[in-house]
């Protein structure tokens, strides 16, 4: 029944709707960031709104019934990792400032919903070995380019834990690689052998 719902058209299009605006935001968010950054590096700096762009275009693909491995792969990876670490993020700032703004509790509501979603839709994806080796390889650049390069994105009084963090990004993107493994890889791949 839940199965059902979740890939109902019109769920799926408000869904489409939620987060296509959801993106455009995301990327309106970064935009002091991506004014002083490198054109080199402009991709790799808006990490949320990329990852709910690409969840964006798996559900276009699904309202179409249609699918792409691949961007089902950086979806899931990216959807799941960004959501959480700007959870984690957020409560981190709570944490040190003892207090939050408006704007920081509706990012803990809006990228849970981003990890959230990234494991609902997990069931329908055909992610094999090959289309995850890519998101994993995105996934990871990504983090180089964040924390090597410092295009991370500024939580302000958090600037000084950012060893710190991006040790902790590093571990959540392997996280997130192994969990699209266990729920998707693993599972197609023991389907094909049958």
């Amino acid at each position: 029944m839940f199965k059902i719902l979740l890939m109902d058209k019109r769920f799926l299009l408000l869904l489409f709707v939620i987060n296509f605006f959801g993106t455009i935001y995301g990327y309106w968010w970064y935009k002091s960031q991506l004014e002083v950054t490198p054109a080199k590096f402009l991709i790799f700096v808006p990490d949320s709104p990329t990852a709910s762009l690409f969840f964006t275009m798996v559900l276009l693909l699904f309202l179409i019934n249609k699918s792409s491995p691949y961007i089902e792969a950086l979806a899931f990876v990216t959807l799941f990792k960004y959501g959480i670490w700007a959870v984690v993020m957020n409560l981190l700032t709570l944490a040190v400032n003892g207090e939050l703004s408006l704007a920081g509790y509706m990012l803990i509501a809006s990228h849970g919903g981003m990890a959230i979603q990234a494991v609902l839709y997990s069931p329908f994806y055909k992610i094999k070995l090959k289309h995850l080796t890519v998101a994993g390889i995105w996934t990871l650049h990504n983090d180089v380019i964040d924390y090597v390069f410092n295009m991370m994105p500024h939580y302000g009084d958090l600037n000084t834990y950012m060893d710190n963090i991006g040790y902790f990004t590093f571990w959540l993107s392997i996280a997130s690689i192994l969990l699209v493994y266990f729920l998707n890889v693993r599972k197609v791949d023991s389907i094909e052998k049958f």
